[in-house]
């Protein structure tokens, strides 16, 4: 039975890797974002169609009821009309075409930027919810044992007034602190629900049953990459900055097609058409047309339209530039904190687990002190609660380690699910 029970439990486990492949299926954001684009990979196909050749048909059926006047006489013509004919027009000289192949081109790379960008995004977002739920547990513990603290300590504040060795000012300022002490664990339980609540939003149901950190982690996930090296690669692959600069190309090519009011428009046209009876006068006479040429189409005015949309275009140009630019900085900035976070992580883990490992010597060295008549239980709760901050504050160094590593990959544009499976091998 213990062992069914104890098989249960692992299998309502969550790991860090299920999370993250739940919130691929129920995250509504990730979803939209993946349905936008795969919309925009289609401008690729909408841009190339302009340089492609159109093919179009028309046919065309009436009956006619005319009447002819020859002399004085009226004569009578009931006949059924036909046409039909099928065109090409292949463009040969098109600077708007040129322009939209172009823009699709760039339009779809945009979309494929912005959904790599979304695609890290989640994994950010799934790993900050799971490190939080761990978090709001392990603060929610620190605040039940503060609790016990105040607890024991109102006990022995009552043992002694009985013997009238206490105070009732003693009394009163223990059962002070211990109210608000219950109010902490409130707050912490309540903390705890809206971490889960965040983290079952995005796997679609499940946050309870985590895996959690194993005690010997150290800071063990970077490597001996210099900051400037990020930096390049950030430049070249970042999302962010590539859809932006994608988006710089797009207004580009918007100039150009408003360029293009003004420039001369050349195709190639054929077109075969059958007609039957088509007017009054070929009556009872079938014609076969077949034609192949050149057809030049010359703007030469619009009212203004195609200057001020081309200064408009330009306008919206500098700003995409301008975008960019911001973005970048923004990048490398959020990049810079994120390197100095992981690179500084390693020693405040390593001066944690110290801290951890002295509380731990004091638990135990009270432990004896209490056997020897030396300590009472409270001084055990004491030194018990301060174990339980420094493990407390270890294990967010930890989780902020894991987040600063993986927002700085993430910031480099080199975050993937292979990332996520590093990170799970070290919970448990």
């Amino acid at each position: 039975m213990t062992v069914a029970l104890l098989a249960a439990a692992d299998a309502a486990a969550l790991s860090l890797t299920e999370a993250y492949e739940a919130a691929l299926k129920n995250d509504p954001a990730y979803r939209a974002a993946f349905y936008t684009g795969e919309a925009g990979k289609e401008n690729r196909i909408l841009g190339r169609s302009a340089l492609l050749p159109s093919v179009s048909g028309v046919y065309a059926g009436s009956r006619n009821n005319s009447t002819i006047e020859v002399g004085k006489q009226e004569v009578p013509r009931k006949y059924i009309s036909r046409n039909a004919t099928v065109q090409v027009r292949q463009p040969l000289f098109s600077l708007d075409a040129w322009a939209r192949y172009k823009q699709g081109k760039a339009e779809s790379e945009y979309a494929e930027a912005v959904f790599d960008a979304q695609s890290q995004e989640v994994i950010l977002r799934v790993t900050t919810a799971y490190f939080d739920v761990l978090l709001k547990e392990d603060q929610l513990a620190l605040a039940t044992k503060e609790r016990d603290v105040y607890i024991e300590q109102r006990n022995v504040n009552n043992l002694l007034f009985k013997k009238g060795e206490g105070t009732s000012t003693d009394m009163i300022e223990t059962q002070s602190r211990l109210d608000l002490a219950e109010a902490q664990v409130l707050e912490a339980q309540d903390a705890l629900a809206t971490s889960r609540d965040t983290l079952a939003a995005l796997t679609g149901g499940q946050a309870e049953g985590l895996w959690h950190l194993r005690s010997g982690f150290r800071a063990v996930l970077g490597d001996k990459r210099t900051f400037d090296e990020w930096k390049s690669m950030a430049l070249a692959t970042n999302p962010e900055i590539k859809a932006l600069t994608s988006g710089v190309e797009v207004a580009t090519q918007e100039v150009n097609k408003q360029r293009a009011g003004h420039v001369p428009r050349v195709e190639l046209v054929g077109s075969y058409g059958k007609q039957a009876a088509d007017s009054i006068t070929t009556f009872n006479q079938d014609t076969t047309v077949r034609s192949i040429g050149f057809q030049m189409s010359i703007p030469l005015y619009a009212g203004g339209a195609v200057s001020a949309a081309t200064r408009q275009s330009v306008a919206q140009k500098e700003k995409a530039r301008a975008d960019l630019q911001a973005q970048t900085d923004k990048v490398l900035v959020t990049l810079r904190k994120n390197y100095n976070a992981m690179v500084s992580s390693g020693s405040r883990i390593d001066a944690l687990i110290k801290a951890v490992d002295s509380a731990n010597l004091l638990v135990k060295a009270t432990e004896k002190s209490i056997q020897g008549g030396v300590r009472i239980n409270l001084d055990l709760l004491n030194a018990q609660r301060q174990l339980s901050t420094a493990q407390r504050d270890l294990a967010q160094a930890r989780y902020n380690y894991m987040l600063a590593w993986l927002n700085v990959r993430a910031g480099a544009g080199t975050l993937t699910a292979d990332d996520v499976k590093l990170v799970t091998a070290y919970f448990e």
